[in-house]
């Protein structure tokens, strides 16, 4: 089992998902009729095939009993009305009730009942998802491996990522579970609302266009790598307002990541960044390597320019563009950013 930072990272990052998946081309998620119209209602929706690049998933009817794998997929399908029976647990990102906040409160003011918590990655509880007799399973951000998916699909049409495992765009994953649940026409509504929000915030801080920013990670003490700027994390901020130093798209994507590892000894190529984005497994970790001279000696760093957390499920929640954990996010991010701003214009 992986530890609590090295699972973040996975589930986030794709960093250490080692199972070589054929990355089929998305050739369409399309069903037998198109009439979004009807889709929030089912109806016409069904029967649905969706592709992904472990196999196709069929759904015969308006899923009922919904499980979700990886991330995002539990949130999305809470906002389109339906509250999945079982979820992967995310003890990393939990608060004190065992769950991600953002979901409990949401669970709990529709009044329904909390999905049942199964362990997810390579100790994946079959058992437990099978006692759970869903109609369909979603996993389109996940680590989700062939030989789990072809266990999976025997349960119920699993929808898995189209292309490569933790490299589903947050939009694409909106509209792959609204098709599966037969609501296409409220996932396109649910989209536009996140990007409303998004829209909303950034005009409230129009001087976040005047700054660049870069978002960096560790894997321990001497590592430094930087997320790109299509990773979710990257994206979110993006929409916030900042500008993305030109210098990231530079380096060289680590496969199967969103993300570049390029060595503490290229730190200073991060010079011209405003702005440093980052986030730590705890205290401990964070005196680390900010201890390290190449570290501290990034402009952004040593102006004290750095938005960083080590509370957990901020940390999980800004790491996803989802209907949920945006709303939940933007507020506690702005004074976030207002502070690192005014470091960065002294």
């Amino acid at each position: 089992m992986p530890t609590k930072f090295a699972r973040v990272r996975r589930q986030t990052l794709a960093a250490s998902v080692t199972a070589a998946v054929a990355a089929l081309a998305l050739a369409g998620c399309s069903s037998e009729s198109s009439d979004d119209s009807s889709s929030s209602k089912g109806g016409g929706a069904f029967p649905v095939k969706i592709k992904s690049a472990l196999g196709t998933a069929e759904i015969e009817d308006t899923p009922k009993r919904v499980v979700t794998l990886g991330q995002g997929s539990t949130e999305t399908s809470i906002a389109l009305g339906t509250t999945p029976v079982g979820a992967e647990k995310y003890p990393w990102g939990s608060d004190k009730t065992g769950y991600l906040p953002w979901v409990h409160e949401a669970v709990k003011e529709k009044g329904d009942k909390l999905p049942k918590q199964f362990t997810g990655g390579e100790e994946l509880d079959i058992e437990a998802i099978t006692e759970l007799e869903p109609d369909v399973i979603l996993a389109p951000w996940s680590g989700v491996t062939q030989k789990q998916y072809d266990v999976l699909k025997d349960i119920a049409p699993t929808v898995a990522y189209p292309d490569k495992a933790w490299s589903t765009d947050w939009d694409e994953q909106i509209d792959l579970i609204a098709r599966a649940l037969g609501k296409t026409a409220d996932g396109k509504k649910l989209t536009a609302k996140i990007e409303k929000q998004l829209d909303d915030a950034s005009k409230k801080r129009p001087e976040y266009k005047n700054h660049t920013f870069s978002y960096i990670y560790n894997n321990g003490p001497g590592t430094l790598g930087v997320f790109k700027p299509k990773e979710q994390r990257v994206d979110m901020v993006s929409r916030l307002g900042l500008k993305v130093d030109p210098v990231v798209d530079g380096f060289e994507e680590t496969e199967g990541t969103d993300s570049a590892l390029i060595g503490l000894e290229n730190a200073d190529k991060l010079k011209k960044s405003d702005l440093i984005f980052t986030f730590y497994s705890d205290e401990k970790n964070r005196k680390e390597i900010e201890k390290q001279k190449l570290y501290s000696s990034i402009p952004a760093i040593k102006k004290g320019a750095v938005v960083a957390s080590e509370d957990q499920p901020f940390v999980t929640a800004s790491s996803m563009i989802n209907p949920l954990t945006v709303p939940w996010v933007i507020e506690r991010y702005l004074p976030m950013i207002d502070k690192a701003v005014e470091k960065a214009e002294k």
